[in-house]
Formats: structure tokens, C-alpha cells, sequence
């Protein structure tokens, strides 16, 4: 059983949450002090209650330390943001929401959860035994004694509690949603089938590709009478549209000579150090390998040349100078078979005894009480804390290796035939715009930045006078990058507090420059018709186009149709319901439908296919058997379940109408 100590240790990043709390308090009780209590901005608005930043940075801290502390990506700064979205979300209307319902934890709930008879992911994260997975009460019992002497523990106590409550309470929420979920019987047997009929006949069409947009009239009024017919289909989030061009930032011709230059007088001094060790520390483009690679592992080129003790290179691949030489060469097995078993660094003792009941013959499945793992690893995985053990041991050998903030035993089972492997020192230089050459490119970033002021034409006119191609694109409420553009939130979040007009500083976008423009702020609930003509344009153009090829229709035969449209006929096999996409016919869901639904032999109706007029025949209906009553019904609940309890939840976030501003100050 795990020790107080490592119980401890286990529970340091989590127990921060208090500290980062406190901290936060402190902060917030300066900010009155020096005159900025009134500054409070909003960050977004969850069922009527307004979300101060101060209550943001609240969850945001208790995110971050439930999560293992400081975000160093985008990505992880975005997973700990929706984290804490996530709470506020569920305080405000998750929880008063079950209040209402009668959904509650109740007090034998909370003993089972504490016992561990209801596992629940907040405490079988802190509170499972290290070796085996399970839910551990002694290291419980032992946290609780810490808490009556420990504030942080207690307070921490305090926050399991409710997360646990509230993990619960939805865990209940959607056992009610999902047991509302019943198919009856003939859906089931609808199900059945559709999965075992399988449609095969012949079918006649005609593109609407292949009728003229000149014969085709469509009006004002036919795009309005169509936008406001289908006007919920153009909901949409508070957005803003930028105008913005890239400037990239590419090595010129003399950029490339100056780096080969500077290779050149690398390599006089690389091809002849007798300490590459050394040389590496003394050059920034150098690196030694922490792992010994198999042959195969490098290029052809450079393991023919490492093979034989000779350098590789300098070689120019994909903008980078490369060249290697070997550091130290060794004999091992290209892969090894281990039974892995890792244990905190604390518990030497328990290290020591497993390994010793290993050598003595004890199973690993008895020992690791079905714990760890038993994996065939490359030799080149195993970093320098393992190779010295590995790399002399024999099948049957068991090891200990303390690696990082764990000890791992290994019981090795199989040894590949030893071959040669090689640690490199690599240098490798970068095919880069020079100083100068960026320099010159952000002052034509700078000049489009003036010129381009004041408004859209200027902004387009200053763009095609530096070469560039000014892009668009749409920034939603909520979002806070552009697709397409890589660490672009910097850009989203000066737009955010935008005005209409406003052209941007110049942003560092990976190694490219980019100038931006706020050309529209659109918070209506509905896209405007204007925004939406030219995309409604098509469909309506579409309709028309089906009417005119439908006037041309004689439908009394395949035959007839083909010849009246100037088509041929031809096959579909294996149409069946559950299809999305048919060899011949592509993606077309109303087709498929008509076709699934129609009587063997009789020619169908015209159908309005998503690229075409398509009139069909359906010759065979086979039944192969493939799904049973019981297996559509697994199936069938399974996805009507999940339905449910997804809609469910998208339901209740719409109904919480819920402002998104946080893309203003992150």
C-alpha cells in the first residue's frame, strides 16, 4: 500500500488548487486597494448571470491545478480554458437544474463514493493503489487523518467532495435521459431490415451540371422567398470578419549562400574534432543523440556512411544542412521484450522485494497483481538511464531502473539477435531568412499597415502594391484561432475588441508577418440575406434546374426516360438503407431512400438527388441475414442512447444562452 509519503506526493499538484486560490484572493484584495476594484470586465454571460474575469480566473486556477498546473501550448491553454467554461457552465445551470428535478446526492451516496462501492473519476484519481489500479480506502483513511491537522488538506477534502457530487448528480442526470430512450418493436424490426435487404436494379439520370445557368432565370424575389422560408437554417453566433495578408518570410538567394558559407566553415572544424562531446556543447546546431539508433533508423546515404566510422555530409535536405558523425557504437538487439512495471520513486522498499520475488520465480501477473504492461519496445526507445542495464541483459533477467520520478522493473522475455547500433552527434543548420532579410520584409508589413489605413479599398489597394493576396475569414464568438493560420490567437483577440475599420499591428504568425483589417461585426441572431445570396443562389438555381429537367421527363420506361433525357441507363447493386455512399450514384441520401423504400419492378417516381434528376427501377431485393432482431436491438439502443443524451445536453447549453467574450483577454 502506498505510503503517506508518496500519498503526499501524489496529491502536491492537486493540493495547489488552495494555494492558487489564496493567491488569487490576495490579488483581488490588492486590486481594491490600488483603485481597480470598478475594473472587472466581463468574459462571457451563462443563463442570465453575467461571468466576471476575476470568477473566470477562480475556475481557471482550480482547472489548472485539478489538470497538473501551467499550460505551456495553445492547446493545453485551450483544454484547461474549456475546463473551467465547463464549471462555470455547471454551477449556474447543471446544478440548480438537478435541484429542481429532486436529482441529489444523497448521504449513503456519499459513503459509497468515499468507500469507493460508486467509483467515481475524482477519487479513483487520487486515491487508487499505485500498483494495481484499485480504489485503495486505507490511502483514504490515511488523507483524512492528514485533513484534521492539514487546512490545505481539509480544504482540498472539501473540493473532492463536490467534485464528486456533481460528477454524480450528472451521472444520474443521464441514466433518466437515457432510460427514456425505448424503440418499440416495429422500429426494430425496421432496423433489421434495412441492415439485410440488399437493392439491385437499374436507374436513368441527369445532371444539373449538364443544363445551362443561361436558361435558368432566378429572380431577387425567388432567393428572398427562399431565405425567409428557410430562415433558422441561417442561425449563427456573434462574429467578426478580418481582411488579412501574409507575408512570408522565406530565405533570399543571398541568405542561402551566407548559411552554406557558415556550413562550410563548420564542417572544417566538425570533420576533424577529435571530442564531439565538446564540439557540441560549443555549437548551437549541434546535438548529441541520448539514444543509440539500429542502421535501418537512418537514411540509406548516412547509414552507409556511419557504418563504415566516415561523416555524412554536409548534405542540404528540405532547407537543412545536415551532417553526422559517430560518437559510440554498440552492439544490441533491435528490440527487446519486457514485462513493465513502474512504482513511484518512494517505494524502494516494495521495488526491491518485487524484484527480488521475480528472480526467485514468481509470476509477473502474481507479483504485478495484473498490473503494468508487457510491450516488445525498439532498443533505439530506451534512453541512457536504461541502456546500460538493457543493453547486457539476458533473457530471464529482471532490472531495476530508477528513471525520472519512478522505478521501473523489468523482466525481459525476449531478446532480438544483436546488431550494430550507433549514437550520433548530428549538426544541422537551417536554410532561414537572415536578420536583414526579415528586417526588410516587416517594413513592408509596415508600410502596407499605414497605407492600408482608413478603409477597404485602401487596404486591397496597399496589398496589391506589396505583392501580397489579402484573405478572409470569420471569427465566431467563442473561437479563438483561424483555421488555417497557426498561432493566429493573438490576431483573434485584437479583433475581438475591434472596431469596424480598425487595421491591426503587425503579428508574428510562426515566421511569417501578418497585417489585418476589421471589416464586419455581425451579432445578429440570423446571417443576412445578403451574406447568404450567393450560397442560397445555387440551391434555388438547383430547383429550377430539377423543374426544367422534369419537364423533359417520359417516365413510362427506363428506356423512355433515357432517350427523353439524352441519358443511358445504367446499374446500382447493394443499395441498402444504412448506405451513405453508393458505387455509381455518390452521396445521395434521398436517392437511396427512394430506392429502399420501392416495390420490386415499378418504375419510380422522380427523385431530386443532391447532383441530379434520378428515375430508377429496383430488379432484386435480396435478404441476407446479416443482423438479427437482438443484435439491431444492442445496436440500435446503443445509438438512440447516445442521441439522447448528447441532444440533451446541446439542448440545455442553447437554453442557457450563453455569451462567449473570452477570446477578448486570452
Amino acid at each position: 500500500m502506498a505510503s503517506l509519503n508518496t500519498l503526499r506526493t501524489k496529491f502536491g499538484v492537486v493540493l495547489s488548487i488552495v494555494i492558487g486560490i489564496a493567491l488569487l484572493a490576495f490579488i483581488l484584495s490588492l486590486k481594491a486597494e490600488m483603485g481597480f476594484s470598478g475594473n472587472d470586465p466581463k468574459v462571457g454571460e451563462i443563463n442570465g448571470e453575467k461571468i466576471k474575469y476575476t470568477e473566470y480566473m477562480a475556475a481557471y486556477e482550480k482547472a489548472k491545478a485539478m489538470l497538473g498546473g501551467e499550460a505551456s501550448t495553445d492547446e493545453q491553454f485551450d483544454q484547461l480554458s474549456n475546463a473551467a467554461w465547463q464549471q462555470l457552465f455547471s454551477e449556474l445551470v447543471l446544478m440548480p437544474g438537478f435541484e429542481k428535478m429532486g436529482i441529489r446526492l444523497t448521504e449513503t451516496e456519499r459513503k459509497a463514493i468515499i468507500s469507493g462501492e460508486i467509483p467515481t473519476q475524482a477519487f479513483y484519481a487520487l486515491f487508487a493503489d499505485p500498483r494495481t489500479g484499485e480504489f485503495s480506502l486505507e490511502a483514504v483513511s490515511e488523507f483524512l487523518a492528514q485533513a484534521e491537522t492539514n487546512p490545505q488538506a481539509a480544504a482540498l477534502w472539501a473540493q473532492l467532495i463536490e467534485q464528486a457530487r456533481q460528477e454524480r448528480e450528472v451521472a444520474k442526470y443521464l441514466a433518466v435521459v437515457k432510460n427514456g430512450a425505448n424503440l418499440t418493436t416495429p422500429e426494430l424490426e425496421r432496423g433489421v431490415a434495412a441492415a439485410n435487404k440488399a437493392y439491385t436494379g437499374k436507374y436513368v439520370s441527369k445532371s444539373y451540371s449538364s443544363v445551362p445557368d443561361s436558361l435558368i432565370t432566378v429572380s431577387t424575389a425567388d432567393l428572398k422567398a427562399y431565405y425567409n422560408s428557410h430562415k433558422e437554417s441561417y442561425k449563427q453566433l456573434p462574429n467578426r470578419t478580418i481582411s488579412y495578408v501574409v507575408f512570408d518570410v522565406e530565405a533570399t538567394s543571398d541568405d542561402m549562400l551566407a548559411v552554406e558559407n557558415e556550413v562550410k566553415k563548420a564542417n572544417e572544424q566538425f570533420s576533424v574534432a577529435e571530442d564531439l562531446k565538446a564540439y557540441a556543447r560549443e555549437n548551437r546546431y549541434a546535438q548529441v543523440s541520448d539514444r543509440y539508433l539500429a542502421l535501418k533508423q537512418f537514411g540509406d546515404e548516412e547509414a552507409e556512411a556511419l557504418a563504415e566510422g566516415k561523416q555524412y555530409g554536409p548534405v542540404l535536405k528540405n532547407n537543412v544542412w545536415t551532417m553526422s558523425r559517430v560518437l559510440d557504437t554498440k552492439m544490441a538487439p533491435d528490440s527487446i521484450g519486457v514485462r513493465h512495471l513502474a512504482l513511484p520513486y518512494t517505494e524502494t522498499e516494495l521495488a526491491d522485494s518485487l524484484a527480488t520475488q521475480l528472480r526467485n520465480g514468481v509470476a509477473f501477473a502474481e507479483v504485478g497483481e495484473g498490473a503494468g504492461e508487457e510491450r516488445v519496445y525498439p532498443f533505439a526507445a530506451f534512453t541512457d538511464e536504461f541502456i546500460p542495464a538493457l543493453s547486457t541483459a539476458k533473457v530471464g533477467d529482471v532490472v531495476e531502473i530508477t528513471a525520472g520520478n519512478a522505478i521501473h522493473i523489468m523482466q525481459i522475455y525476449r531478446m532480438d539477435k544483436p546488431s550494430k547500433h550507433i549514437r550520433a552527434v548530428t549538426v544541422t543548420y537551417p536554410v532561414e531568412a537572415s536578420a536583414a532579410t526579415k528586417r526588410e520584409i516587416h517594413g513592408k508589413a509596415g508600410i502596407l499597415a499605414v497605407d492600408g489605413a482608413g478603409s477597404l479599398d485602401n487596404f486591397n489597394a496597399a496589398a496589391t502594391a506589396a505583392a501580397v493576396t489579402p484573405r478572409v475569414a470569420t471569427i465566431n464568438q467563442g473561437e479563438r484561432s483561424i483555421r488555417g493560420l497557426e498561432n493566429s490567437r493573438d490576431i483573434v483577440r485584437w479583433a475581438a475588441d475591434a472596431k469596424k475599420g480598425d487595421i491591426s499591428e503587425i503579428f508574428n504568425v510562426g515566421n511569417d508577418y501578418v497585417v489585418a483589417m476589421l471589416t464586419e461585426i455581425d451579432d445578429q441572431e440570423y446571417a443576412s440575406f445578403e451574406k447568404r445570396q450567393n450560397q442560397i443562389r445555387n440551391i434555388v438555381m438547383r430547383d429550377k434546374k430539377y423543374a426544367y429537367i422534369l419537364n423533359e421527363l417520359n417516365a413510362a420506361s427506363l428506356e423512355e426516360a433515357a432517350k427523353s433525357l439524352g441519358s443511358e441507363v445504367k446499374e446500382f447493386t447493394d443499395v441498402r438503407y444504412g448506405s451513405f455512399y453508393v458505387q455509381n450514384l455518390g452521396f445521395e441520401p434521398r436517392v437511396i431512400g427512394a430506392i429502399t423504400a420501392s416495390e420490386q419492378g415499378v418504375v419510380s417516381a422522380p427523385v431530386k438527388g443532391n447532383t441530379g434528376l434520378y428515375v430508377f427501377v429496383v430488379e432484386n431485393i435480396a435478404d441476407d441475414q446479416k443482423q438479427t432482431l437482438e443484435q439491431e436491438k444492442v445496436r440500435a439502443q446503443a445509438t438512440a442512447e447516445g442521441m439522447a443524451m448528447q441532444a440533451s445536453f446541446s439542448a440545455i447549453q442553447q437554453m442557457a444562452e450563453m455569451e462567449d467574450l473570452r477570446a477578448k483577454y486570452f
